[in-house]
């Protein structure tokens, strides 16, 4: 993991009809870590990730994405990122091959190029063995992996993935969480992961940030939060703990 802040926010702010949805929001997520972005549901979490993808425009502040501006510049850095929102779409008559050979036309991968991306990525997600089934006929955690076989084809340097393993059985959800892991050590591949999962947190993130009311109350490693709310002492506090004290006196 290197030290350069591949996501920064400075001051940004979003507000929707006088309403403020993020207040002048300041984080970073280094080059190479999985960051774990947590906070209940209306914190802000999903109208961040829109604006550092350049699908929503900022009331205030600004924000870079490997250095690029996105309200000027998304384009660059929707070819840069790949996104993986709450919930997946797919069109349910075609198998995981054809979805992603439509994927990879949309994102303008040479016919040859894109075979190859796509039997990795399925190789990968461990869909290869599923990949002429009809998506209607997948599972919700097979859906899922699709999502990330979906964005893995654009060679993403930065994952954004906003409540994964919402929905999944413990099984799915875990299987999900290691392919993440696994991407990340394997590929380098930087994960902003939004999720209400503390323990899935827990076990991945290098870093985690606390979002409350559209502002960020803390962001740091696990050691450094505990450290901040409970004082220094032997015990190894949980994720849980530690973000309910900063829920219970926000």
């Amino acid at each position: 993991m290197g030290e350069d802040r591949i996501i920064e926010t400075t001051d940004l702010t979003k507000a929707y009809n006088g309403q403020v949805a993020v207040d002048k929001l300041n984080f970073f997520v280094r080059e190479g870590e999985i960051f774990g972005f947590l906070g209940p549901n209306g914190a802000g979490k999903t109208t961040t990730l829109l604006m550092l993808l350049g699908l929503s425009t900022p009331s205030g502040g600004r924000a870079r994405v490997c250095g690029l501006d996105p309200t000027r510049d998304s384009k660059k850095i929707k070819a840069m990122v790949g996104y993986l929102p709450e919930n997946v779409g797919f069109y349910n008559d075609l198998d995981a091959i054809q979805t992603l050979e439509f994927i990879a036309d949309l994102n303008q991968i040479p016919k040859d190029e894109a075979q190859g991306r796509i039997h990795e990525a399925l190789d990968l997600v461990g869909l290869e063995a599923e990949a002429r089934k009809k998506v209607g006929a997948y599972s919700r955690g097979m859906k899922q992996r699709l999502g990330i076989a979906e964005v893995l084809i654009k060679n993403p340097s930065i994952l954004f993935l906003d409540e994964p393993t919402l929905g999944l059985d413990p099984e799915g959800a875990t299987k999900l969480i290691d392919l993440i892991a696994r991407l990340n050590s394997e590929k380098g591949i930087t994960v902003l992961l939004s999720s209400h999962n503390l323990y899935q947190v827990q076990r991945i993130c290098n870093r985690v940030g606390i979002m409350i009311k559209g502002r960020m109350v803390v962001q740091g490693t696990m050691d450094e939060l505990a450290k901040e709310k409970f004082g220094l002492d032997d015990r190894q506090y949980s994720l849980e703990e530690i973000y309910l004290k900063y829920f219970q006196e926000a």
